[in-house]
C-alpha cells in the first residue's frame, strides 16, 4: 500500500526545522511532500537547501487548509494520504499501524492516530485526542477532550475504535474516496472541514477509525491560537455549514433552530465574561451562515431521508456545564 505523507506550509519554516525530521526518520518508506501556501516567508529556499529529499509543491495563493491540500493532492498519485499538520512530532511505527489496519478493514476510509500535546506528552492534544464525535446538536468533542478539558493519557483509551471525525492534525484517508468525495470543502477556508469530510464519507457508507497504537504529538494553535477571535468566528459558522449539508432531511430544521439558540446562549457567555470580540464573532458567524445558505443549501445531494445515528452522545453542552461530566467514559448516551 503506497502512502504519500502530505504537509501544508505557511510561513512555518521555523515549524519545519523543528518537525521534519522527525517524519523523515520514521517515513516508513513513504514519499514526503511539503505543500506551500505562498509563504512570505523563506521556507522554500530553507526546504530546497536543507531537505532535497522532500518534494515541494508551490501553491499559486494562501486558500487554506482545504484548498491548499485538494491542490495539491491533485497532484500526487497514492493509496493513502497522510496529512499532516507543520508542528507535528510522529513516532516509530506511526504508518505501519495504521496501514496495517486499512488493509484488514476495507469498509474504513479515514483513520486517526492517538494525538497527545507536544507541550506535555502525558495528556492528549485539544484537536483530535483519542478520536472525534459529535454531539446530537453538532458539537465536536472527542475521546480524551471535551470543550476545554483535557484528559492525560493512562491507556484509557488503548483499543481501536470506530470514530465519527478524525482531527486533520495527522488524517490517513484513502486517495480513491478522497477523490470521490471531491476532497475538502474550499469554502471552509479553516477549520471543520475535516469534520465535514468525514460526515460526508459517513453519508456514503465509509467507515472512519482511531488507531492508539499509532502515536504523534501535536502543538495546536500554530495557525490560529484558541484566543482568536477569527477561530471562534470560522469555528461557528462552519459547524453550521456542516450540519446544513450533511443532516438528515427529516432532522434539519429541528436540529438546525436548537442549535443556532445554542450558539446564542454561547454568544452570551462570551459577553457576560467581557470577551466582546468572541460574542461579535459568534455574531458574525450567524450573519456569514445566513448570507451563505444559498450556496450550501445547493450542495445537499444524495443524503439519507431517515433518521441516521450520526452522535453517540446527546446535549454535550447540557453533559459539561450543568451536569460536570468532564470525560468521555462519564457520558450518558
Amino acid at each position: 500500500m503506497n502512502v504519500s505523507i502530505v504537509i501544508l506550509n505557511w510561513n512555518g519554516k521555523s515549524l519545519l526545522e523543528t518537525f521534519l525530521p522527525s517524519v523523515l526518520q520514521y517515513r516508513d518508506g513513504a514519499d514526503v511532500y511539503v505543500v506551500d501556501n505562498a509563504s512570505t516567508d523563506d521556507s522554500v529556499t530553507f526546504l530546497q537547501t536543507n531537505f532535497p529529499e522532500v518534494t515541494l509543491i508551490e501553491n499559486n495563493s494562501n486558500g487554506g487548509f482545504a484548498k491548499g491540500y485538494n491542490d495539491a493532492l491533485s497532484k500526487i498519485n497514492a493509496d493513502v494520504y497522510a496529512l499532516v499538520n507543520s508542528d507535528v512530532e510522529v513516532t516509530e511505527g506511526w504508518i505501519s499501524s495504521v496501514v496495517a489496519y486499512f488493509k484488514t478493514h476495507p469498509e474504513v476510509a479515514i483513520i486517526q492516530p492517538k494525538i497527545r500535546d507536544y507541550k506535555s506528552k502525558s495528556s492528549f492534544e485539544y484537536a483530535g485526542a483519542a478520536g472525534g464525535f459529535i454531539d446530537q446538536y453538532g458539537y465536536p468533542y472527542c475521546k480524551g477532550r471535551i470543550f476545554n478539558t483535557l484528559e492525560e493519557d493512562i491507556n484509557q483509551y488503548n483499543v481501536p475504535d470506530r470514530i465519527f471525525w478524525a482531527s486533520g492534525a495527522c488524517f490517513f484517508i484513502r486517495a480513491k474516496v478522497f477523490h470521490q468525495l471531491n476532497g475538502f470543502d474550499e469554502d471552509y477556508f479553516a477549520h471543520q472541514e475535516e469534520i465535514d469530510l468525514c460526515w460526508r464519507a459517513f453519508n456514503a457508507g465509509y467507515k472512519c477509525a482511531y488507531i492508539p497504537s499509532s502515536v504523534i504529538y501535536h502543538v495546536g494553535g500554530a495557525t490560529l491560537d484558541a484566543a482568536n477571535p477569527k477561530k471562534t468566528y470560522l469555528n461557528f459558522r462552519n459547524s453550521l455549514l456542516t450540519m446544513l449539508k450533511n443532516l438528515p432531511k427529516n432532522q434539519l430544521w429541528s436540529i438546525l433552530i436548537s442549535r443556532l439558540f445554542l450558539d446564542g446562549i454561547a454568544g452570551l457567555k462570551f459577553l457576560s465574561a467581557f470577551k466582546f470580540s468572541h460574542f461579535l464573532a459568534v455574531i458574525r458567524a450567524h450573519f456569514s451562515f445566513y448570507g451563505m445558505f444559498p450556496r450550501y443549501w445547493a450542495k445537499r445531494k444524495d443524503l439519507l431521508t431517515k433518521k441516521t445515528n450520526y452522535y453517540n452522545h446527546r446535549h454535550i453542552v447540557w453533559q459539561y456545564f450543568i451536569r460536570g461530566r468532564k470525560t468521555f467514559t462519564s457520558l450518558k448516551k
